[in-house]
């Protein structure tokens, strides 16, 4: 397991997939570094490629909205990564391959932060990281236990922007996500 500096050098001149090849920037993660939380969404979109930085443009401000709901901060108390660390092109899923030669990096990172809670934001997530055969509108808000970390999955804050509708669920699955937090007596 490689520490975070080496783990962010390795990421940053990655070369093991084609996304390589158009992006700006590769968007590693941010938040605090032993969080007990830790959020994860597919990849980055074209905000998140301009900044190296996740969830920044339209989804990521409704993101911080969330988070806020349930006293979590990415700056302070949690940490937010994805799947894949740089952008398919015209924000497609990330593919298959592209996934596999990016998932080390998030095990890694998954290793050295050692969360109590992951969350899954959105189906791509959930499919890679809890089932995959996770059926993101049956399966969202609902928990599995996995090598002691507490997982779930709720809708992609992109999603949400285009579908109104899906908010109740999610601020539902937002509050079952802070009792878990209460639960398990994580301090914020």
């Amino acid at each position: 397991m490689l520490d975070w500096r080496e783990l962010k050098i390795l990421c940053h001149s990655c070369t093991r997939c084609g996304l390589c090849e158009t992006r700006h920037n590769v968007v590693f993660g941010v938040g605090k570094e032993n969080a007990d939380i830790l959020l994860v969404g597919e990849g980055p979109g074209e905000q998140e490629d301009l900044t190296g930085e996740p969830f920044v443009g339209p989804a990521g401000k409704l993101l911080d909205d969330m988070l806020t709901i349930i006293d979590l901060d990415r700056n302070s108390n949690c940490y937010i990564a994805n799947i894949v660390k740089c952008r398919p092109p015209k924000n497609r899923d990330p593919l298959e391959t592209e996934q596999e030669a990016c998932i080390p990096y998030l095990r890694n990172q998954v290793a050295l932060i050692r969360p109590k809670i992951l969350i899954c934001l959105g189906r791509i997530a959930a499919q890679r990281l809890i089932d995959p055969d996770f059926r993101i509108t049956k399966q969202h808000g609902q928990w599995v236990e996995k090598n002691g970390v507490w997982m779930c999955a709720i809708y992609h804050p992109s999603a949400l922007l285009r579908d109104v509708k899906k908010r109740p669920e999610t601020f539902e699955d937002l509050l079952s996500i802070r009792k878990k937090i209460q639960e398990l007596g994580i301090p914020l």
